[in-house]
């Protein structure tokens, strides 16, 4: 049986390699995505366990530190001192590092990453740890210095003598650049600025007396956890977190983890497209191959084997076919992590592929999901091989399903179809966001199952339907290429399943995606009243001296500013909520349109008040009037009274959860060394808006980081934002189409040689080659449409509800892209017929005779 088997395989390989391009694709991106954060984990890893000070002091991050309030948290410079005195240490530095900074050159172009990645300004502090060396120049002197990183002094072709200026929350100031430093260990992409440490936290934070942490070196003898001990020890209760190198290490590979992880689920999610596409494929291809081998099976069976070794014989070749699938897709994804890798040093990240992390697990799991997709998908296949009767083979009954009824199939669907739409109906109909999104997800995937059990049942009315002009237009070409897309529904409906995942996935966030759009140009158009929105690029604050220069514009008249603030509060319910605020001037009632459900802007926005959204406000048992504790950064604290309850249609129209806002006086007072965030401005009476427009861009000329704005843009640039979204999920399609490609080939081919016997008949009563290759592409094109109907009619019931949910967050607007849902049609269509290509040419090359002959 071992030796029928692998020459089994091994006389099948051409048909079993379309099959096995869909384990390598789903092997190399699981793989890939392994080795490649693996490499970056190991990488980082190494860097910041060489860069960490064997103790660390910093500011205690008591809130949420990656909110944009523009302000720099900081510890006394003086703090340095203090630790030094403590037994064990060594030498205590006041580091001085800031992120908050924008630097340009004399041109008013910005140096530095375009790619997210962070301008760091910091002293020039040399120690055996530091992650670069000065390789040219001298180091800063004094005020007016300063050295550039060797990546970003080449990319931005800077050199020595060139001037720059760097935009700190004080202020603006200029530097010439007497010094490049080359990194010495992996360069995480980020744009580094040096100062002399004399003069870079009065530049940088405003005041000398201030720092952004203490490094400390522990004297020989003494371990970095005995060390933290005395430091925590001797500062006491103090406002400071104290770190070993190994926990510093730890929390900024976990800072690090968000990116990785973004990376990994999407090679991942790519990784489970070609799976479940792949197991349509291989469950058809086995299918197709056993009832093709009737009689070879019968004969086995006739000489002695039992059920038990067919069924093994045919798992055994799954097996065979998910152990070269597996070896070829790892060998694939360690091809793809290296060009992942290129692709990041392209971005600035400069990873070596020779330093490239394969562990133990990589391969475990290419083989545990190559073979165990395989073997699954064959068992169905190789059960049903295995239930036939030796007589039965012999007489070449059909053992694919053809004649079988779908009375099972039709239960089953039902069923499943039943449970999928009531799980959607509740969806539409549930209150609460957490439940409506549970029950999206159950009933996408139940509803998914049912048309998969029941797409057989669908083939012969839907076909019939899409296929109905075929005769009329091609004649009896036609309805033949009908008839044989009609001849077994099974594997009709299994080949069209493929290419409907995909379908569905692209209908269903398209209408979400169409919905989003169109609720937020809604959005925007009842809210933002401002003639112009001044923001950064990356939403991140900006200098005051922006503001300034704004203000000073000729033809501005109202200008109302924006500041986001971390914060804490504590709630009747006795929740504490950390969220983030935002806080406006007066006059924002003349650049914004805010409904009210009760109170106004005047008492929101007063000294000592605060503003949320009124369902916020109903779930936590907060009413009009209520005063509540809240705590910002720093240790500072106070209690706000509830001034105002909005009502708008986005619960979080003024800040994150909870849409808290403030007034301008609050921020300043609590988040002191905060910036603006985004200038909302009108014309002046006697101005347009279009007159305005150039001369803002001219103000803003030397702030490359910051854009003028108006709804039209506002518009655009939410739509850009959704389309990454989107693409994500087109690419996704993409490799759907891909293998549901090679399923429609492996489909027709191994139909081609089924029918070799019939295609030889009928091209000896007359049928041509040009005729018999229309024939197969016609039904491979009503196979590739009905996949694609199937898809998209799902997708837009799925959309639908998507949409649904998101009105619970008050993105209300219901939008349809038919144009989107048209093109996928058409392009199903040539999917189609570019999928009939080879199988259609191997049919007409046929010789006629022994085509006939064939048995």
């Amino acid at each position: 049986m071992l030796k029928a088997t692998l020459r089994s395989f091994l006389a099948h390989k051409g048909r079993l390699l379309l099959s096995a391009l869909a384990v390598v694709l789903s092997v190399a991106f699981v793989s890939g995505s392994l080795i490649f954060s693996d490499t970056v984990t190991r990488t980082f890893d190494r860097l910041f366990a060489s860069t960490s000070a064997d103790v660390t002091v910093e500011p205690k991050d008591d809130l949420n530190s990656n909110v944009p309030s523009g302000a720099t948290q900081t510890v006394p410079a003086a703090l340095a001192g203090q630790v030094a005195r403590v037994d064990g240490v060594a030498s205590a530095h006041a580091d001085v590092s800031v992120e908050n900074i924008t630097v340009v050159d004399s041109d008013h172009k910005s140096v530095g990453p375009t790619t997210g990645a962070p301008t760091i300004a910091t002293d020039w502090y040399v120690t055996d740890r530091s992650p670069v060396k000065l390789t040219s120049g001298h180091a800063p002197q004094g005020a007016g210095q300063a050295m550039l990183d060797a990546d970003t002094a080449d990319k931005k072709h800077v050199k020595i003598g060139d001037t720059l200026t760097v935009m700190a929350q004080p202020g603006s100031f200029d530097v010439e650049i007497v010094g490049i430093a080359t990194f010495t260990t992996t360069n995480p992409g980020a744009a580094l600025v040096f100062l002399d440490p004399k003069v870079a936290a009065t530049e940088l934070l405003g005041s000398a007396d201030k720092a952004t942490g203490v490094s400390v070196d522990a004297a020989p003898g003494v371990s970095d956890a005995v060390l933290k001990e005395r430091i925590t020890a001797a500062l006491g209760s103090g406002p400071y977190d104290v770190k070993t190198a190994d926990e510093q290490a730890e929390s900024s590979a976990a800072s690090l983890g968000g990116f990785l992880d973004v990376i990994k689920y999407v090679m991942l999610g790519f990784a489970g497209i070609a799976v479940l596409v792949g197991v349509f494929l291989i469950v058809n291809t086995f299918s197709m191959l056993i009832a093709q081998r009737t009689r070879e099976l019968g004969l086995l069976r006739a000489l002695g084997a039992d059920r038990r070794q067919v069924r093994r014989s045919v798992l055994t070749e799954a097996v065979l076919l998910g152990l070269v699938g597996s070896t070829l897709g790892l060998a694939a994804g360690i091809g793809l992590a290296a060009g992942l890798i290129k692709l990041m040093s392209a971005f600035g990240m400069n990873l070596k592929t020779t330093e490239m992390v394969v562990g133990w697990g990589t391969p475990v799991v290419a083989y545990a999901v190559g073979v165990g997709v395989t073997f699954v998908a064959a068992y169905l296949p190789a059960r049903r091989a295995a239930t036939v009767s030796p007589m039965a083979a012999l007489a070449d009954a059909d053992i694919a399903g053809v004649g079988r009824p779908l009375k099972v199939r039709a239960i089953v669907g039902s069923v499943v179809g039943a449970l999928g739409a009531a799980a959607l109906l509740g969806c539409v109909t549930a209150a609460k966001t957490a439940s409506a999104a549970s029950l999206l997800g159950l009933g996408v995937v139940l509803t998914l199952i049912a048309t998969v059990i029941a797409g057989p049942l669908l083939v012969r009315p839907v076909i019939r339907v899409l296929g109905g002009a075929f005769p009329a237009l091609f004649g009896p070409v036609g309805r033949m290429s009908q008839r044989n897309a009609l001849r077994n529904p099974r594997r009709t409906g299994a080949t069209a399943a493929a290419l409907m995942v995909g379908l569905a996935l692209v209908g269903g966030m398209s209408v979400a995606s169409a919905s989003m759009s169109k609720s937020f140009d809604e959005q925007i158009d009842k809210t933002l009243g401002a003639d112009f929105v001044i923001q950064n690029a990356n939403f991140t604050p900006f200098s005051r001296e922006v503001t300034d220069a704004v203000r000073d514009t000729d033809g501005v008249g109202l200008v109302v500013r924006q500041r986001f603030a971390p914060l804490a509060v504590r709630l009747p319910d006795g929740k504490r909520v950390e969220t983030t605020a935002s806080g406006y001037d007066d006059q924002v009632d003349d650049v914004a349109h805010i409904t009210y459900a009760q109170g106004d802007s005047a008492a929101a926005l007063a000294d000592g008040a605060i503003g949320m959204d009124v369902d916020f406000a109903k779930d936590h048992g907060v009413k009009l009037g209520s005063v509540l504790p809240v705590e910002f950064p720093g240790d500072r604290a106070t209690s706000l009274k509830v001034g105002a309850l909005t009502d708008q249609e986005a619960a979080d129209g003024f800040g994150m959860e909870g849409g808290l806002f403030l007034g301008m006086g609050t921020v300043e007072k609590y988040v002191p060394d905060g910036q603006d965030s985004a200038l909302y401005v009108n014309a002046a009476p006697g101005t347009s808006a279009e007159q305005l427009r150039p001369r803002l861009e001219r103000t803003l000329d030397p702030y490359p980081q910051v854009q003028v704005r108006d709804q039209a843009d506002y518009k655009k640039l939410v739509h850009d934002q959704i389309a990454v979204l989107l693409y994500l999920v087109y690419a996704l399609l993409g490799l759907a189409i891909v293998i549901a490609v090679l399923g429609v080939v492996n489909t027709l081919a191994l139909s081609v040689v089924e029918r070799t016997r019939e295609i030889g008949l009928l091209r000896a009563i007359g049928l041509g080659r040009r005729q018999l290759r229309r024939m197969i592409r016609l039904e491979s094109v009503v196979i590739a449409v009905f996949g694609a109907v199937l898809g998209l009619a799902l997708g837009l019931v799925w959309g639908v509800c998507i949409q649904q949910v998101l009105a619970l967050q008050g993105m209300k607007a219901l939008a349809v892209p038919w144009g989107t849902i048209v093109a996928v049609v058409i392009g199903s269509a040539v999917v189609g017929v570019v999928a009939a290509l080879l199988p259609a040419l191997r049919a007409s090359r046929m010789n006629v005779l022994a085509a006939i002959a064939h048995e």
